[in-house]
């Protein structure tokens, strides 16, 4: 049985104050806007951005004096808009047959901090796994959120999937961690207007031989536009360097005859995992001066 899905990643607007309303709504609608077209262009799943409904400035909600940085005052949030809006996307996802896989903030018990998170939606329109980001920022961590503890992995179509959010690429053990849990392709989504970040998503796939689904928002896509990068490092696809939504398509096949990707998934990776496990123990030689003494010719 073939082991292939075509994903699509977006570039979409996101709202930043969640104290407005209609710019959440117009989030929302421009994601199913953007399922609609991935939908048509034949995607199995679609991933948007880091706070894809809604990622809060964190002087939009700020309780301290206008301009400055204190604790989010949550309360001033239209949650009832925000859950609406992803109910919305999830029941679009049924409709479709499509996965989605978008950001978002996910409201704790009171007085707990939101956690920041991805909401895995499944072609059934049914929220079947969430992702709460572990590693925050300064600010994230001071005055916003409540970090998350645990990875996640879903599978779609035999393909096994992870999540990562944003800062957390400049967290290499995470990547790591999903290279021993198995996963055929990392989506990581951001929001932030920073190039380095998709240098970083390069690097993993070719370090750990994955596919990496890189989704930023359209306000930031002029600087680093949303792509797909195959394992081993070659860019398959990209949103066009320019700040508007949009989508890139590729088809991870997992028994893919490409030559550079065939070599990455079957011999590659395989062989990294035997060199990480011990591979050169009984080569390594004890004992033999020539080895040990390191201050001479």
């Amino acid at each position: 049985m073939p082991r292939t899905l075509r994903l699509a990643v977006a570039q979409s607007t996101v709202a930043e104050d969640p104290t407005d309303p209609e710019s959440v709504r117009a989030s929302g609608a421009q994601v199913r806007r953007l399922m609609r077209e991935a939908h048509a262009g034949g995607a199995r799943l679609v991933q948007f951005p880091e706070g894809a409904i809604t990622y809060p400035d964190k002087h939009a909600i700020s309780s301290g004096p206008k301009g400055t940085l204190a604790a989010a005052d949550w309360g001033r949030v239209d949650w009832d808009v925000i859950r609406t809006e992803a109910e919305a996307v999830a029941q679009l996802a049924g409709e479709l047959g499509l996965w989605v896989a978008f950001g978002s903030i996910h409201p704790l018990t009171p007085p707990h901090r939101p956690h920041n998170s991805l909401y895995i939606v499944s072609d059934q329109g049914e929220l079947v796994g969430r992702y709460d980001k572990r590693y925050l920022s300064h600010s994230e961590l001071s005055y916003l959120y409540t970090p998350g503890t645990t990875p996640l992995v879903f599978e779609v179509d035999g393909i096994r999937f992870g999540a990562a959010l944003c800062i957390e690429a400049k967290f290499p053990e995470l990547f790591a961690e999903y290279e021993q849990l198995d996963v055929d392709c990392v989506l990581l989504s951001a929001m932030a207007d920073h190039a380095g970040l998709a240098v970083l998503a390069q690097a993993y796939a070719i370090l750990y031989n994955y596919w990496v689904a890189y989704s930023v928002p359209a306000q930031f896509g002029a600087t680093a536009p949303a792509r797909i990068i195959a394992p081993g490092g070659r860019r398959l696809a990209s949103c066009p360097a320019a700040r508007g939504p949009g989508l890139a398509f590729a088809d991870l096949d997992l028994d893919t005859q490409d030559p550079d990707i065939s070599m990455t998934l079957r011999l590659a990776r395989p062989w990294r995992r035997l060199a990480r496990a011990g591979l050169y123990d009984r080569h390594v030689v004890s004992g033999d001066a020539r080895s040990d003494i390191r201050t001479g010719f």
